[in-house]
């Protein structure tokens, strides 16, 4: 008996890998974690592909009910499917540290995350400073905009994730992050980049003077931000691609 935890990619039903594929038909139960990120296609696509029933899993069973999800691997084969890879959220890592404590066998696939996904825009992804999140609610919220400063002054770029609430249908999105940055104090010339359901054939990107952004429109839900640093001539070269977007 063990706990697989397969990441599922971020597009459709078919960003499944064979090996996590093989894993969903082999388990006993499956239950997809659907707070920390959302796929562009419905439940309903997924049991049909995977030719599985799946539970949902909320914030609050992830949180306080994964103890009776990891007593069930004890005797029967769980799958976990977790939009994009397994342990980018550090909710996932502590699922896995408690399972091996509590000498549970675990499988982790991973799949494709927003990490790597962001290469679409054409930045180096080696250029990158730490990852910083915007939430719900940030007014009195410092930390994206320390971050964000000690990326800039050794020329590294900036990753916004946005928060979300895939439960009640809230996300936060690209022109309201943008003006808190410019509300902190965040040079509202400065070149940024919106990505909107990225690793999906629906993304959106879009170049733009932050200011800018503040006031675009984007179509599609899930958004993440980027406050470029020092970019090299190809990185420049590829941005451009994005620009007439705007």
């Amino acid at each position: 008996m063990a706990l697989y935890m397969i990441g599922i990619g971020l597009n459709d039903e078919k960003d499944i890998s064979v090996k996590g594929l093989e894993l969903i038909k082999k388990a006993d139960k499956v239950y997809l974690e659907n707070y920390t990120s959302v796929l562009d296609c419905s439940i309903q696509d997924l049991e049909k592909f995977y030719g599985k029933e799946i539970i949902l899993a909320d914030r609050n069973m992830i949180e306080n009910g994964i103890s009776d999800i990891l007593e069930e691997s004890k005797e029967q084969n769980i799958a976990v499917l977790i939009v994009g890879d397994v342990l980018v959220a550090t909710t996932h890592i502590g699922i896995l540290l408690e399972a091996e404590e509590k000498g549970i066998d675990v499988e982790v696939i991973h799949n494709s995350s927003i990490f790597n996904a962001i290469g679409d825009v054409g930045l180096f992804s080696y250029e990158f400073g730490k990852i910083t999140s915007i939430p719900f609610g940030y007014q009195n919220v410092e930390v994206p905009i320390r971050v964000f400063n000690d990326n800039y002054k050794l020329g590294y770029h900036t990753l916004f994730l946005l928060d979300l609430d895939p439960k009640n249908d809230k996300y936060l999105e690209i022109p309201e992050a943008a003006r808190y940055l410019i509300d902190k104090g965040i040079d509202p010339e400065l070149i940024s980049i919106g990505c909107a359901r990225m690793g999906s054939k629906n993304k959106e990107i879009k170049v733009a003077k932050l200011k800018d952004l503040a006031k675009s429109t984007f179509k599609q839900k899930l958004h993440c931000l980027i406050i470029p640093g020092k970019m090299h001539f190809i990185e420049e070269e590829a941005i451009e691609r994005w620009k007439e977007q705007k």
